[in-house]
């Protein structure tokens, strides 16, 4: 097993194994920029980027000066696998290029506890899939009840909507409860007011980046993992009142866009590998556009906790979650 010359803790979530992306500033640099979580430090790549020096990175040094990681996500998968590696290397405990140069490391290690993150990237568009059978049925009996909580198409397709890109925010972020217009008593008139039954999803979404293909000219299926840079931990804030009586006949709108948490740090699907485990069966089978055999479920375990306003943290959901990237 690899160890890194930087201290890590037991307990923490970024071993030399991990190695996730974000974006962060300091008080003293507050310009946007990468970095990579190591222990409880921040590899700043800014720093480092022309220590970069495999034969596809050697001339994309400036994706690590970025403020954003677009640029890094619009290269090959083949150039994220050379970007890991060398990160991975530069961190092995028998690696002295930053561990034995005092400026260097000084330059380039930040404690996470000066860091303050921001988004990851600039998101052009984002769409919400309904890709987790528990999920689909519960919120579909909150709905339409138990006898017609499935759809008739949820078993054959990929069913998703376009969320509001603009509202993505990186966690921490306060996030307003909304106004809007529910009909608490189906007998009566609407009412406009607060959302009264605000909802939270425990989700995950994922980054996706490559080279993009000409409008009109599908990914393929068995493309679609040259597509996929990384995943984050995400809530899509949802004013369930709101959304029961909007959502009839074109979707979700104000109940669904007034904001959607993501974690800070992007673990990328090299790192996840290891946590790969079979797909579930299909029942039906999917149509052969949508079908594919190498296993791309993740056995991740998640958590959440509420802490009401002057109370204490308490666990209201412990467990594995296994969850499908395509």
């Amino acid at each position: 097993m690899a160890v890194s010359w930087v201290t890590v803790e037991k307990e923490s979530h970024f071993p030399i194994q991990n190695l996730p992306y974000g974006v962060f500033s300091t008080d003293a640099e507050p310009e946007h920029r990468i970095g990579v979580a190591i222990g409880s430090q921040v590899l700043d790549l800014s720093k480092i980027a022309h220590l970069f020096t495999g034969p596809l990175l050697a001339h994309n040094q400036d994706v690590f000066r970025a403020s954003t990681l677009n640029k890094l996500m619009g290269l090959t998968k083949a150039h994220w696998a050379e970007a890991r590696a060398t990160l991975t290397t530069l961190l092995s405990a028998d690696n002295p290029t930053i561990r034995d140069d005092d400026y260097l490391r000084s330059l380039a290690m930040v404690s996470m506890d000066k860091v303050k993150m921001h988004l990851p990237a600039a998101i052009g568009d984002y769409t919400d899939f309904y890709s987790s059978l528990d999920h689909a049925t519960n919120v579909g009996i909150m709905f339409r009840g138990k006898e017609n909580a499935l759809m008739p198409n949820w078993k054959y397709l990929p069913v998703g909507y376009h969320g509001r890109a603009s509202s993505v925010v990186v966690s921490g972020t306060p996030v307003r409860r909304p106004l809007g217009q529910t009909k608490p008593v189906d007998t009566e008139p609407p009412k406009f007011g607060p959302c009264r039954l605000m909802d939270f999803e425990l989700e995950m979404a994922f980054f996706v980046g490559g080279p993009p293909k000409d409008l009109g000219n599908p990914i393929k299926i068995d493309e679609a993992d040259e597509h996929i840079f990384g995943m984050v931990v995400m809530n899509d804030w949802s004013a369930r009142d709101i959304q029961k009586w909007e959502y009839v006949p074109l979707g979700p709108f104000g109940a669904k866009n007034l904001g959607t948490s993501i974690s800070p740090w992007v673990v990328t699907m090299e790192a996840l590998k290891p946590f790969a485990v079979p797909n579930y069966v299909q029942d039906p089978a999917p149509f052969p556009y949508l079908k594919h055999d190498d296993p791309y479920t993740f056995d991740v375990h998640l958590e959440v906790a509420i802490q009401p306003a002057g109370s204490s943290a308490s666990n209201i959901v412990v467990g594995d979650k296994a969850h499908r990237g395509i």
